[in-house]
This record gives C-alpha cells, sequence and structure tokens, in this order.
C-alpha cells in the first residue's frame, strides 16, 4: 500500500490530507506514511506482532490508512522500536493535519473490552500533553511486546503531533484488554477531532487564528 501526499501534509478537511516520515537513528529505521482521510488499514510490521495488531486497530478505529516499514534493534530490546514509531506517527499526524483548518479539533470515546473501560479525551491544538490515568498492569509482557511501552508510545506521539490528551481507566483486569481499549478509545477520539466542522466553513478552530 503506498499513500499519496506529501510531507508537507494538507488542509485540514479537504483532500490530501496524507504525509510521509522517514526517520533513521542508530537503532531503528522508519518510514511511516498516514492517510487521515483513508479506508482504515494498515500495511507493514514492526517486528512487534502484538503491537502490529494495536496499530491495526488504531487504523481501524481511526479511519486512517497507515503504512509502516521498519527495522529496529529488538534483540536489544522493544523500547527504541515502539518509542520511534510513536515519534515517526506523531510527526505525521501533525504534518498531515496542516493547519488544521475546518476540524472539530476536540474529540472523546469511551470503548469497552470485556470487563475493560477506557475513555480518551483528546485536543488537537498544538500543545503536547498526556494524562495517562492506566493504572500499572498486571502483565508486565504480552508476547515479545512490554506492556508499559503503551504510555511511552502514547507520549512520543502526543509530543510530535501537538496533543492533549487524557487516559481514564475506569475499571479493567486483564491487561490486553486495557491497552487495547486504549488503542481504540485513542483512535475514535482522534477521527472525532479531525473531521470536518460543517459549520466552521473552514475556519481555524481557535480564538487565536492559529493551532
Amino acid at each position: 500500500m503506498s499513500l499519496k501526499g506529501s510531507a508537507k501534509g494538507g488542509r485540514s478537511g479537504g483532500l490530501g490530507r496524507a504525509a510521509t516520515v522517514e526517520r533513521k537513528t542508530k537503532e531503528t529505521r522508519i518510514r511511516l506514511e498516514v492517510n487521515l482521510d483513508g479506508a482504515g488499514r494498515f500495511k507493514g510490521s514492526s517486528g512487534l506482532p502484538f503491537f502490529d495488531h494495536m496499530l491495526e486497530l488504531f487504523a481501524k478505529h481511526g479511519r486512517l490508512d497507515i503504512a509502516l516499514t521498519m527495522t529496529g534493534d529488538l534483540p536489544v530490546d522493544s523500547h527504541h522500536s515502539v518509542e520511534d514509531v510513536g515519534i515517526a506517527l506523531g510527526q505525521a499526524l501533525e504534518k498531515a493535519a496542516g493547519d488544521k483548518a475546518g476540524i472539530r479539533r476536540f474529540g472523546q470515546a469511551a470503548v469497552p473490552m470485556e470487563e475493560a473501560l477506557v475513555s480518551v479525551t483528546l485536543d488537537f491544538c498544538g500543545r503536547a500533553y498526556l494524562f495517562w490515568g492506566v493504572p500499572e498492569l498486571q502483565r508486565q509482557m504480552i508476547g515479545d511486546y512490554a506492556t508499559e511501552l503503551t504510555e511511552d508510545f502514547f507520549r512520543a506521539m502526543c509530543n510530535k503531533a501537538g496533543l492533549t490528551v487524557h487516559f481514564e481507566c475506569s475499571r479493567g483486569r486483564n491487561s490486553h484488554h486495557i491497552i487495547e481499549a486504549a488503542f481504540k478509545a485513542f483512535a475514535r477520539a482522534l477521527r472525532d477531532a479531525l473531521a470536518p466542522d460543517t459549520r466552521a466553513q473552514g475556519e481555524i478552530p481557535s480564538t487565536k487564528g492559529l493551532l
């Protein structure tokens, strides 16, 4: 899957809201493409099957397309790979959103996953802040994925995209369920924030005149 668009991104609420980011360090090499007006498709692999599953859920529920090509130092640790994908995805979201004219800006979603319930409140405002109201999970590992990296992934993405996000986990026992609910809730809140505001008529959703 190849996503059309440039690293400059497009104007919010219109066509061409896509971006490509390349990140190369001594630890990872990443090429990530995102299309905010996609069909909910994820293609590629981080080398971590559980994390890939979460990225697939993110794309599906956010109704955006993500194409990921990467290599990482997984024999050392999975931290670099997960965090760097978060960095690249945050950069791509910020570029693809353009000037954010005509978007709703705010989004909110609560998602249950059996016994787990996670809610996300989001502001695509250019100010990076993450409140991680998810308690320490019972399982440290799911396959090759360290569950503590979930917070690191979202923090990296919020920092680079300029997102203010509040996570709240009101209940939950199963670590898989909690993480999956968090990814789905974030995706749906982001989808809502990026949706066109039909009454805004292309205006920047801020009294400052920019975001």
